[in-house]
C-alpha cells in the first residue's frame, strides 16, 4: 500500500538524519582539531576550520606514539581475529540450524546467559591461564578467544539466518547426498551473505578498538596495539591535543573503509533474512 511505504520512508528519512546530526559534527570537530597547531591552547568555541591549518599534529602522532607499529600489530591481530571469529561462529550456527529445537533451545538459553555475564569477570580466569601457559606479553590472547567465535552474539545471528533459510533447500542438499560442509559452503553461506559482511565490520571493529586485552595481556611497548599507543599520547600537554587528535583520526580510517566495503552487501535488498537491512 502506498501510505505505509510512504509513512516508512519518511521514517527512515528522519532516522538517518537523526543519526547524522548525531554522529558527524563530532566527526567534524574530531577533524578540524587535529589540523589546529600543536603548543596553542584550545579556542574557547569549537572551530571547523582551525586558523592557522597545520599538519604537525599527525606528524608529532607518527613520531611520538609509535602509531605505525601499533597499526601493523592491530592489522596482525584483526587479519587473523576476524576471518577466525566469524568462521567459527558460521560453522556453530549452521550447526545450531540443523539439530533438534530441544537442542537448540538449551545452546541459545546458555549463550543468552553467557551474553550476560560481564566481559570484565572472565578477565581474571583468562589472565590467569594464559600466564601459566605462557602466553602472556604476546599475542596469543588477543587472538585465541576467535577459536570460540569471540562472542555467542555472533552464534545467534548466524543461528537466525541458517534458520530463517527455507527447508526445501537443506532438503535438496540431503537429496543431493551433499555432505553438511558442502551444503554449508556452497549453499547455506552464499545465500546469508549480507549476515556475514555485517559480522565481518562488527568484528573488525570490536577487534581495532579493544583497549582492555591488550592492557592486561601486553607489556612489551614494540607488540602495543593502536589502543594502547593512543593512550600514550593522552598524557601530553593539554596544549598538544591536536596531536591525540590526529592519532584519533589515524586510528577512525581503517574502521571507516571497512564499513564502506561491507554495506555494500548488508544493504542488499535481496537479504533473505532480512536483519541486517
Amino acid at each position: 500500500m502506498p501510505y505505509p511505504s510512504r509513512a516508512a520512508r519518511l521514517w527512515r528519512t528522519l532516522g538517518a538524519v537523526f543519526v547524522v546530526l548525531v554522529f558527524v559534527p563530532p566527526l567534524l570537530l574530531l577533524v578540524s582539531g587535529s589540523f589546529t597547531e600543536p603548543g596553542r591552547p584550545p579556542p574557547p568555541t569549537p572551530r571547523l576550520v582551525p586558523d592557522p591549518l597545520s599538519t604537525v599534529g599527525y606528524e608529532q602522532a607518527l613520531a611520538l606514539g609509535g602509531l605505525v607499529r601499533a597499526t601493523v600489530m592491530s592489522l596482525v591481530v584483526a587479519a587473523v581475529t576476524v576471518p577466525l571469529s566469524v568462521l567459527v561462529a558460521a560453522w556453530a550456527g549452521f550447526a545450531l540450524a540443523q539439530v533438534s529445537r530441544r537442542v537448540t533451545a538449551m545452546v541459545v538459553g546458555a549463550s543468552l546467559l553467557a551474553l550476560m555475564a560481564p566481559a570484565t569477570a572472565l578477565l581474571l580466569p583468562r589472565f590467569v591461564l594464559f600466564r601459566n601457559l605462557g602466553l602472556t606479553d604476546t599475542l596469543v590472547p588477543l587472538i585465541a578467544p576467535a577459536l570460540i567465535g569471540v562472542s555467542p552474539l555472533y552464534v545467534l545471528i548466524y543461528y537466525l539466518a541458517f534458520r530463517g533459510l527455507p527447508a526445501d533447500l537443506y532438503d535438496t542438499c540431503r537429496l543431493a547426498d551433499l555432505t553438511p560442509l558442502r551444503t554449508w559452503w556452497r549453499f547455506a553461506l552464499p545465500v546469508v551473505r549480507p549476515v556475514t559482511a555485517g559480522l565481518t565490520a562488527l568484528s573488525f571493529i570490536l577487534t581495532w578498538s579493544n583497549f582492555l586485552d591488550p592492557l592486561v595481556y601486553v607489556y612489551d611497548r614494540d607488540l602495543f596495539t593502536l589502543p594502547l599507543a593512543l593512550r600514550s599520547l593522552s598524557i601530553l600537554d593539554p596544549t598538544d591535543f591536536p596531536v591525540f587528535l590526529a592519532g584519533a583520526v589515524l586510528a577512525t580510517v581503517p574502521p571507516v573503509v571497512v564499513f564502506l566495503l561491507a554495506q555494500r552487501w548488508f544493504l542488499q535488498s535481496d537479504d533473505p533474512t532480512g536483519r541486517l537491512r
